[in-house]
């Protein structure tokens, strides 16, 4: 369905909300769940099916439908967007799978880079934290795949997706109020220096990923190499950068 059929059809359910049109919505917009499912399994891998996502981000999007307001000119797609991961992550927080020992390793992860950085103030490389953790480059690898579950947060991510008042929040602050132009020019400051704290290759994989919009299969045919490669330099980069960013995370999460 176009553009103008969409809206033709949002008009019309906002005037009448039937069962009828409700179902008609639920079915156009189906394929942005199985987006936004696809782009969260990657943090996930084997530890739940990609269907158990689609199923949960379903009922993020019934949400999004029953709460949308078309009258205040919101798009639609970036509202159920959030709904639908909202609405996954959630369910994955209820289902509390990850072990103890992967959040244990998570702080390790942390703690090491943090102090690496301090004593450093470089890129620190893989070589670093294996040496820092006294462990070899293999078992770091595994460590990271293992708890890259716990780096769901990222540029495009609340830290509280499900919670009413953050979405309202964030469509409220839509318009370009002053303070909003002067939040955004901080927030590109502090996304800079972020950056510059990434390799090249993380750099990349971080802009095609969420800047261009790319799935990991089409950054591993630009940059030549695998998919798990890709996963494991985003992993890094995401890792990098929370770290980095630490208090100012909050900035991020606003948007």
């Amino acid at each position: 369905m176009d553009t103008d059929n969409k809206q033709k059809l949002w008009e019309e359910y906002s005037k009448n909300k039937t069962f009828e049109l409700r179902e008609r919505i639920i079915i156009e917009y189906a394929g942005l769940v199985k987006l936004v499912a696809g782009r969260l399994s990657m943090y996930f891998g084997y530890n739940v099916e990609y269907e158990d996502l689609v199923s949960y981000g379903i009922f993020g999007l019934i949400d999004a439908i029953d709460k949308f307001d078309y009258s205040k000119g919101y798009k639609f797609e970036t509202y159920a967007s959030l709904r639908i991961r909202g609405a996954i992550l959630d369910q994955i927080r209820k289902l509390d799978w990850i072990p103890r020992s992967i959040r244990q390793k998570k702080r390790k992860l942390d703690k090491a880079y943090q102090t690496l950085e301090a004593r450093y103030g470089r890129n620190i490389s893989d070589e670093d934290l294996a040496k820092e953790l006294d462990i070899s480059l293999k078992e770091l690898e595994d460590w990271q795949n293992q708890t890259k579950i716990t780096n769901l947060i990222s540029l495009e991510e609340f830290l509280d997706q499900g919670s009413e008042a953050k979405t309202e929040q964030y469509f409220a602050n839509t318009f370009e109020q002053p303070e909003r132009i002067v939040e955004q020019q901080e927030l590109k400051e502090i996304l800079a220096k972020t950056l510059d704290a990434l390799t090249e290759k993380e750099k990349k994989v971080i802009v095609l990923y969420y800047y261009e919009d790319l799935t990991l299969k089409e950054i591993s045919k630009i940059m030549g190499v695998s998919e798990s490669r890709v996963s494991q330099l985003h992993t890094k980069a995401l890792q990098k950068m929370k770290v980095k960013l630490g208090v100012n995370m909050d900035v991020l999460t606003s948007y």
